[in-house]
């Protein structure tokens, strides 16, 4: 059996950016919760920066996956 490394290749970094997107959006929301809890009258802004922060790292990690997978395509 003949195995692919490009594929192999793609599997991992595909799970690496996943792993990456998932920690970063946690760290994100537990500074945002942690931050609102300090300061209650602002939770709006924060929140509405969380929203923003957690927009981009997911289309980061959407972009890496593309290329991780036109890459394994190759």
């Amino acid at each position: 059996m003949e195995m692919n490394l490009a594929a192999l290749a793609a599997g991992i970094g595909a799970g690496l950016t996943i792993i990456g997107g998932a920690l970063g959006i946690g760290k994100l929301a537990a500074s945002a919760m942690e931050a609102s809890g300090r300061q209650p009258e602002a939770a709006g802004t924060i929140r509405i920066s969380m929203i923003i922060a957690a927009a981009l790292i997911e289309g980061i990690a959407l972009f890496a996956l593309v290329i991780c997978f036109q890459l394994a395509g190759k």
